[in-house]
């Protein structure tokens, strides 16, 4: 079984998190309540949770120790954005409240699609790619030390950083995304610069490749950083399951969200074997919070992606069902013309909502 149920249903935790997150996170669980209850599927009892600013001004902490016990008990939760750089200076330089939850959970997949959706335009109309991406090593200082920072200046003029590549790591993360590749197109890049970084980045190549021989079904190739940007923006329909380490998964997911519409419209998860938090790839957007302006696109689908790793993890099958619901629903209300201003169309927030929970609920 998967999480905690009761009475009500299966319990699932919810954060709205700052800025926007306060208007998108309630619009993905109606979203998700709709399409429950089209497919016929168990109710779930939301659990919320303090997270963000909110939690900062009311004990102390952006991410409370009582929160963290509470995710443990759950096996999936749905976050929304944090706004880091506004918390009081104390608080700046620490691991932002996402990054503790990753780290604390050892949620070490970061699995992020880009599919272009017929009526949004689109530099790469034809794209339908997943990077997955490595989230607990690399060259990101605030991930790669078990204590610590891996950035650091010895002198006010020289700053340094030590990225950090294992083969345990490399692989259980090219594991994943062979897997994925498998039920897809059967198609898996490697991206690494081992040409430059030969030790490090030529590892986690090497690494992918081992673990290639598990899965002689899936087309391999390995491609340099810099040459696979081009890449995709010349013909990112060409691509299926991307494999990266965490630097250069985190640009190219950011890169192929925009090729493919919107990083707006960007969904993602963060995964480890047991647990899996729906976190959008998008930031609070400070500017246009409160103004019903916002995309929910992203956490929507994002929490469609929940849905279907937890189906896919023993989960009930009506999970899974009802993320290709929410899929269909949102692919709908972009088809009729309803949409956010940053896909180029007049719907408010809660516009937009409206008509995907209308879609949505529709069997």
């Amino acid at each position: 079984m998967v999480g905690n149920s009761n009475e009500a249903g299966y319990a699932i935790g919810v954060m709205d998190g700052d800025g926007i997150g306060k208007e998108i996170v309630p619009g993905a669980v109606r979203v998700v309540d709709a399409a429950m209850s089209a497919v016929g599927g168990p109710p779930i009892a939301w659990v919320p949770l303090a997270f963000g600013r909110d939690a900062l001004d009311e004990v102390g902490s952006p991410i409370p120790d009582a929160t963290l016990e509470a995710l443990t008990s759950l096996h999936g939760w749905i976050v929304g954005p944090h706004d880091s750089a506004s918390y009081p200076e104390e608080f700046r330089g620490r691991l932002t409240p996402g990054g503790v939850i990753r780290k604390h959970f050892d949620l070490y997949a970061n699995i992020r699609p880009a599919k272009a959706t017929p009526g949004v335009r689109a530099v790469s109309p034809s794209m339908d790619l997943v990077v997955v991406r490595e989230n607990t090593e690399g060259f990101y200082a605030d991930r790669n030390m078990f204590v610590g920072s891996g950035e650091f200046m010895p002198t006010p003029d020289v700053a340094l950083a030590v990225g950090v590549f294992t083969r345990p790591a490399a692989t259980r993360i090219a594991r994943q995304a062979f897997e994925l590749a498998r039920s897809r197109r059967k198609k898996l890049t490697i991206v690494h610069k081992a040409n430059v970084l030969a030790l490090t980045t030529g590892l986690f190549r090497d690494a992918c490749l081992d673990v290639a021989e598990d899965f002689p079904d899936v087309d391999v190739r390995s491609e340099h950083v810099d040459a696979i940007t081009a890449h995709l923006v010349r013909s990112g329909e060409d691509f299926d399951v991307i494999v990266a380490e965490n630097m250069f998964g985190d640009i190219l997911s950011d890169l192929t969200g925009e090729l493919s519409g919107s990083l707006g419209s960007a969904p993602s998860i963060n995964t480890s074997d047991s647990k899996v938090m729906a976190q959008a790839a998008h930031g609070s957007a400070p500017d246009i919070a409160g103004h019903n302006r916002a995309n929910p696109t992203a956490i929507i689908l994002s929490s469609a992606l929940m849905l279907e790793w937890l189906a896919s993890r023993s989960g009930p099958s009506s999970f899974a069902s009802a993320a290709r619901h929410i899929e269909r629903a949102v692919s709908a209300t972009i088809g009729s013309g309803v949409a956010t201003s940053d896909i180029g169309g007049q719907a408010s927030t809660s516009e937009f909502i409206e008509v995907v929970v209308a879609h949505a609920l529709r069997s």
